[in-house]
């Protein structure tokens, strides 16, 4: 299977190297080149562009129906209704009540929500309670959520104003309200919970690339949203959705059989390209990026600070989704074996990334016996920590970055130790 190659002058060696070492701007991060028929027509295989081309232009039309359903219905309205509010939406739509939980009272005033926001593609926004009101006529879809600064520079401008992540599985959004539909409709048999959980799960199949991988959001919405998107583990938690609804799981029991062949298919699809992604670095395999050129399979940029870089958090999430694969391929064996090597050799002991004690700052600090930590990015050549700024400028240690981003931003964390841990009984069960 072919896989996209990075090489550099440097092997994967274990990361000794002081992270405050001598400081440099390392870099300016450039925005992502979205789908467009150009680039398909330049960059994709002869054999593979009208696949290509018909995704986009389904794509296309969708985000013209949506709009044009939104905009019949503010027809003739004499007061705009105000957009949705905000907030932790996942949290309003727990996975693990009580069944009868979801035929109360409180669970369908869920259910109700979640069905009149659905979009007419069929999936929903991000960062939306759902235990508030039903959306009314000539609401908007999705709550706002334009960039931090909204200038022209920001790489997370929406190419049509007024119109950002009409559907999307960032944040968990559709991949969570397809799965407490399904868990509605089994407490309740209420129809419409149970169509609403299909219609979302069709939206899945209709965005998924065809090369298996999700964008971030679909209809397109231009930029790095285009991108095929592992970043906060969007992609796998698509994946594993599709899987379960496609073997009847997690409540999914009721779907058609035709359905549930579709879905099986499109996990299998998503692992082919996982496999594919892994990034060869000096012709190793090291670990996973946060996003990818979908066409080009190479690392690419998101929002200004975020790099084309490797990404232990989501490489760590992916290889415990690849280890819970049963009967793994030879070539899956070698693509977990091999992210778990470069997870161990680019660990980070005896460190803490701490609150200052006023608070206001964040600091990579000396912590004996702290760790293992990791970086959230690693340089595509010499596999060292990288970081970045709303200025789009790249450094080689946090002491650099902006104080609003050195501390509202992961920049180190420990999930990847949850890889390490899972590769010891996987590896037991291998022989």
């Amino acid at each position: 299977m072919h896989r996209r190659t990075l090489l550099t002058s440097l092997a994967i060696l274990p990361f000794t190297a002081p992270l405050l070492a001598q400081a440099a701007q390392i870099g300016v991060n450039t925005p992502f080149p979205p789908l467009s028929p150009e680039r398909i027509k330049a960059i994709a295989p002869a054999a593979e562009q009208a696949a290509w081309l018909d995704y986009l232009a389904r794509s296309q039309a969708q985000l013209a129906a949506d709009q044009a359903a939104l905009m019949a219905e503010r027809k003739g309205l004499s007061t705009i209704p105000a957009d949705p509010k905000t907030g932790d939406g996942e949290k309003t739509m727990p996975l693990d009540k009580p069944a009868e939980w979801y035929a109360s009272a409180e669970g369908r005033k869920v259910a109700d929500n979640i069905v009149s926001f659905q979009t007419p593609a069929g999936g929903w926004g991000k960062n939306q309670p759902r235990d508030t009101e039903p959306r009314v006529t000539g609401q908007h879809y999705v709550a706002n959520n334009a960039p931090h600064n909204g200038s022209s520079g920001d790489f997370d401008t929406s190419a049509v104003p007024g119109w950002s992540y009409v559907g999307t599985i960032d944040n968990g959004a559709t991949i969570t309200e397809t799965r407490f539909l399904a868990l509605a409709f089994n407490a309740t048999k209420d129809v419409r919970y149970r169509d609403a959980a299909i219609r979302g799960l069709t939206y899945l199949l209709n965005a998924q690339f065809p090369n298996g991988g999700w964008p971030q959001v679909w209809p397109l919405m231009g930029g790095y949203h285009d991108a095929m998107t592992l970043n906060d583990n969007a992609m796998i938690s698509v994946s594993r959705l599709v899987g379960d609804a496609g073997r009847g799981d997690t409540g999914f029991g009721f779907l058609p059989a035709d359905l549930r062949a579709r879905l099986l298919a499109a996990e299998q699809r998503a692992l082919t390209v996982f496999l594919k992604a892994q990034v060869v670095i000096d012709g190793k395999l090291t670990m996973w990026a946060q996003q990818y050129d979908a066409l080009t399979l190479m690392p690419s940029s998101a929002r200004n600070y975020e790099m084309p870089s490797l990404s232990s958090s989501e490489s760590g999430s992916l290889l415990v989704y690849l280890m819970k694969q049963p009967n793994p391929s030879v070539e899956m064996k070698t693509a977990i074996v091999a992210g778990i090597a470069t997870l161990e050799a680019t660990k980070i002991e005896g460190k803490a990334f701490e609150k200052t004690p006023d608070g206001k700052d964040r600091l990579l600090v000396d912590k004996p016996g702290a760790g293992p930590i990791w970086s959230r990015y690693y340089d595509l050549k010499t596999m060292k920590p990288i970081f970045g700024n709303r200025t789009k400028t790249l450094h080689d240690t946090i002491n650099d970055v902006e104080p609003e981003r050195r501390r509202g931003y992961s920049w180190f964390g420990s999930g990847p130790q949850s890889a390490l841990k899972a590769y010891i009984a996987w590896k037991a069960k291998q022989g």
